[in-house]
C-alpha cells in the first residue's frame, strides 16, 4: 500500500484542514431568523393559567421556566443569559417576534430579539 503524502506531517496538516473545512462545521456556526410568538419552555403554544397568557409566561419564568418561541407547531426553547435580551423578551411576552440565533434541535442559542414587523 502505497501512502500518498510526502510525510506524516503534511498528512495530519491536510486531516485537521478538512475537519476545519467540513460542511458540518459551516451548518453549526450559522445564524438563522425565526418569527413567531414569544411563550415559555413550560407551557409552550398553550398557557395552562387561566386569564392573561402574558401573565402566565412571566410567572412560569420567574419560577424557572426559560423564554421559548413558538413557531407554527414547532416550540423553541431560548437560550440567553444576556439581560437586554431577556428584557426584551419580557416586553414582548406573547407577541410576534423574530428572535435570530443558532438552533441546535429545539433549542435556540439567541443573539437578538426584536418585535416582528
Amino acid at each position: 500500500m502505497r501512502f500518498p503524502f510526502k510525510s506524516l506531517e503534511s498528512a495530519v496538516a491536510m486531516l485537521a484542514l478538512g475537519a476545519f473545512l467540513s460542511p458540518s462545521s459551516f451548518a453549526a456556526a450559522k445564524v438563522q431568523s425565526f418569527t413567531g410568538t414569544v411563550s415559555d419552555a413550560m407551557c409552550g403554544a398553550k398557557h395552562m393559567m387561566e386569564g392573561d397568557p402574558a401573565g402566565c409566561l412571566r410567572a412560569c419564568v420567574q419560577k424557572g421556566s426559560k423564554y421559548a418561541l413558538v413557531v407554527g407547531d414547532k416550540v423553541y426553547t431560548l437560550d440567553t443569559q444576556d439581560k437586554a435580551t431577556l428584557a426584551t423578551l419580557d416586553k414582548l411576552a406573547n407577541q410576534k417576534a423574530t428572535v435570530k440565533g443558532q438552533a441546535n434541535g429545539e433549542e435556540i442559542e439567541v443573539s437578538s430579539v426584536a418585535a416582528a414587523k
